[in-house]
């Protein structure tokens, strides 16, 4: 397959560069060269690359400044996922993948999410990730592969792992909320797990994270494990205890049921995947 890749240098996008890479025809398009809030760039991206499908792993990603900022937070999430969806919509055989998050949900369910289930964002970046599913079926009905994924770790780009040793280089303490309850993911696992779902022509919104659930607490403790940083201290700490401009989900655990009945295939345990991530790490 011919395959375009949309902010192919970030966290995801270069790990579906090498996951579709070893099989495919693949060319990656970064910010310096497509602008996905213009329609005119990404009509012209997907008329000269041709490709059988587009998979976009641009997005704005700042929580807290989607808040203060959501202008550019929605023209970005929302607006360019359409004006991608509708330069798929040109080519009848080029369908589309693309990637939201589990703060659509409003965390108050007490389960796993499934992928039916009504959302109701309660930060501004929820609602700007929610405005690019409905514009994405909107557009592309059918001809479109819907990810929602959850805490992404991977080698480039900001993330809670680099995030926490950093930290915890500089300070012998840390504190971070016990309330909050989600699933890790590796940007690696979760790039392979969309070379199955292409290659297996499936079609439709599906949840993937690795298996196993956590509060960004016991995450942290991991990584400071994983990365064997003797005498660091992690304390729990309430949400209330730790205001930012963006409310956040309490669980956001997401189902990979669906993803595993069509694929025959299981996602491996958070831990696993992140002690891997911190071995090959450089810090």
């Amino acid at each position: 397959m011919k395959i375009l890749v949309v902010g192919h240098r970030g966290m995801l996008g270069s790990e579906l560069m090498k996951a579709f890479g070893a099989h495919h025809e693949v060319e990656g398009r970064d910010v310096d060269r497509l602008d996905i809030t213009s329609l005119p760039q990404c009509l012209d991206a997907v008329a000269d690359s041709a490709p059988q499908a587009v998979i976009n792993a641009a997005a704005y990603t700042d929580v807290e400044g989607s808040e203060h900022n959501y202008a550019q937070c929605s023209a970005i999430n929302g607006d360019g996922v359409r004006n991608l969806a509708v330069a798929c919509s040109k080519f009848n055989r080029t369908m589309m993948v693309h990637f939201s998050t589990d703060y659509v949900f409003d965390g108050t369910k007490g389960a796993p999410y499934e992928e039916e289930d009504t959302c109701t964002p309660i930060n501004a970046y929820g609602r700007s990730k929610l405005e690019g599913e409905c514009n994405l079926r909107e557009e592309l009905p059918g001809r479109h592969i819907l990810i929602r994924t959850s805490w992404l770790f991977g080698k480039n780009g900001k993330n809670f792992v680099r995030s926490i040793i950093e930290k915890a280089e500089s300070q012998r303490e840390l504190s971070v909320v016990n309330d909050q309850i989600g699933s890790p993911t590796y940007a690696k696992d979760l790039a392979h797990a969309v070379n199955i779902l292409v290659e297996g022509g499936h079609r439709g919104t599906f949840h993937i994270t690795n298996r196993g659930r956590c509060s960004w607490y016991e995450y942290a403790c991991k990584i400071v494990e994983y990365a064997c940083m003797k005498g660091i201290v992690v304390t729990p700490v309430s949400s209330a205890d730790y205001r930012t401009e963006a409310a956040r989900p309490a669980y956001s655990v997401l189902s990979s049921r669906k993803f595993m009945k069509v694929t025959h295939k299981t996602m491996r345990f958070w831990q696993v995947a992140l002690s891997e991530f911190i071995e090959k790490m450089n810090y």
